[in-house]
């Protein structure tokens, strides 16, 4: 597992190549790349300013991917996120996930990047045409994030029945 919070541009296929290097066990890769966009809310966006607290936010960080760790069978894990100004098609943030099985990757890959845009403590500011602005936490983001339920089994539909696919289910066996 590695968590990395820089500055530094990452190189996303040498990064991903070095998690899964010359372990036969993994089956599965998924990745996420996010990048700085353009447009934000209907404003043109110049740059992107990503603020953190060193220390706080990498531990913020291990412990999603603690979590994510103890709901699916996973290989290795990584999260590098960027800080400082970015500007439009700049990459944000890279999360990559090994594992024997697809179920278990893409899951896990998903729900760290719910997680990661709403317990990870990042502030974004944005230079726009108006003038700067913080970027406000979206409900959008919340609902990703509460449909990864405690017990780690992922969405329930309105009856409360579970419709994660039962690959992506952790057996808990005890």
């Amino acid at each position: 597992m590695a968590v990395r919070v820089q500055s530094e541009d990452f190189d996303a296929g040498a990064e991903i190549a070095r998690l899964r290097q010359g372990d036969p066990k993994v089956g599965a890769v998924a990745a996420f790349i996010g990048v700085a966009r353009d447009v934000n809310d209907g404003a043109a966006v110049a740059t992107l300013s990503l603020e953190y607290y060193p220390g706080m936010t990498e531990k913020a960080l291990e412990g999603i991917v603690a979590e994510a760790r103890s709901r699916w069978r996973l290989i290795d894990v990584l999260v590098v996120h960027r800080v400082g100004e970015l500007k439009p098609t700049d990459q944000i943030v890279l999360v990559a996930v090994t594992s024997e099985h697809r179920g278990d990757a893409f899951a896990a890959c998903e729900f760290l990047m719910d997680y990661l845009k709403t317990r990870a403590p990042f502030w974004k500011k944005e230079a726009t045409t108006g003038g700067e602005r913080w970027v406000e936490a979206r409900g959008s983001d919340d609902r990703a994030a509460s449909r990864w339920n405690s017990d780690g089994s992922g969405e329930r539909n309105a009856e409360g029945q579970n419709t994660a696919p039962e690959q992506t289910r952790k057996t808990h066996v005890g």
